[in-house]
């Protein structure tokens, strides 16, 4: 019994300084490596996730996707009915062909205006001739009838021929400027015509337009989700109808406790461990931060101005590009997947 009993009594001692020595280089390990990292379990594998909504009104005509599936951007992936938007286009067309004949009838008004002008310009230099004739004649015959040289009808005559010519030279001017008026006016009328036309080409472009948004075409490259049409529905404009997961666009947000922050800086080197994928080497690095926590960001984010404060660790997104992974791996990644990621502060 004394034998065992010292066996004993020497056994615990020696368990006991084993156990404080692997308990010491665990804590060694431990210390150096979170002097020289920071990690956080509180983080996710997050993605550009482009929402498709409708931008016209209409019965869902044809569906050329199915959900989860890849698309590719500038693919038509819903067909509306457009029977209306096609009519909404052939009157606005025909309105513009109506506008276009309406400015080409000013033009044609214009030109003949014109050319009165000319005629009633010509008109008053030939007026003008007349009367400077007409006054010569008037002054020598004038001058004639004094001496008897000639009778009083003969002057008569001369005195009737010179008011003939300056009224003519009166009613030419005034048929000149009457030309001028119609011009301007003409000219006027051109110019709302014109103003028509462009409105015209206004609804023209304006109908094309609602037309080519009864065909949905992808925004973007990558995995359709949230599917939320059916062909035969009626949609209205501005319902969300599916959402696209950009390609090449997964990250990681990583949600760090505010006190972990002091030694986080862009471009340090971050190793990533999805739950998922445990064994994957994934590596990334520290983008940028969000300018609010997460908290402040909530829907109801807290007010400690009302009195019930109790002081709790906020936690600040922190954007993680992926840098290095393999392309199975990656390509196998989804927003909203638990990653724990350890930030290198030091080499």
């Amino acid at each position: 019994m004394t034998t065992e009993k010292k066996k004993k009594n020497k056994v615990i001692p020696i368990i006991l300084t084993a156990l404080i020595i692997i308990g010491a280089i665990f804590g060694t390990k431990e210390y150096i490596y979170y002097s020289k990292h920071v990690d956080t379990d509180d983080a996710q594998i997050d993605g550009d996730i482009s929402p498709v909504v409708a931008r016209v009104g209409g019965y869902v005509n044809q569906i050329s996707f199915e959900e989860n599936t890849l698309v590719h951007e500038g693919d038509v992936l819903v067909k509306l009915d457009d029977s209306d938007y096609k009519v909404k286009l052939e009157q606005a067309q025909a309105g513009q062909q109506g506008a276009n004949a309406g400015v080409g009838v000013s033009q044609s008004q214009i030109a003949a205006t014109a050319a009165n002008t000319s005629t009633a310009k010509a008109n008053i230099e030939a007026a003008r001739v007349k009367l400077d004739l007409a006054n010569k004649d008037y002054t020598r015959y004038a001058n004639l009838v004094k001496d008897g040289s000639i009778t009083q009808q003969q002057f008569d005559q001369a005195k009737a021929q010179k008011e003939s010519a300056e009224a003519a030279l009166t009613a030419a001017k005034d048929q000149y400027t009457a030309a001028v008026k119609q011009v301007s006016t003409t000219q006027s009328q051109l110019a709302v015509s014109s103003n028509g036309v462009t409105q015209r080409q206004s609804d023209v472009d304006f109908a094309k337009l609602q037309l080519s948004y009864t065909e949905i075409k992808a925004p973007a490259t990558g995995i359709v989700s949230k599917k939320n049409v059916q062909k035969g529905q009626l949609v209205q404009a501005g319902q969300s109808l599916f959402s696209i997961v950009n390609e090449n666009s997964i990250y990681v947000t990583a949600n760090f406790k505010e006190t972990q922050l002091e030694d986080i800086t862009p471009r340090l080197k971050v190793r990533v461990e999805v739950d998922a994928y445990p064994d994957e080497d994934i590596q990334g690095e520290v983008y940028n931060f969000a300018p609010i926590t997460g908290a402040k960001g909530s829907l109801l984010p807290p007010d400690n101005a009302t009195g019930n404060f109790v002081k709790v660790v906020q936690r600040v997104p922190v954007k993680i590009k992926i840098t290095k992974a393999p392309k199975d791996v990656l390509a196998k990644l989804r927003p909203g997947m638990s990653v724990k990621v350890s930030v290198s502060i030091k080499d």
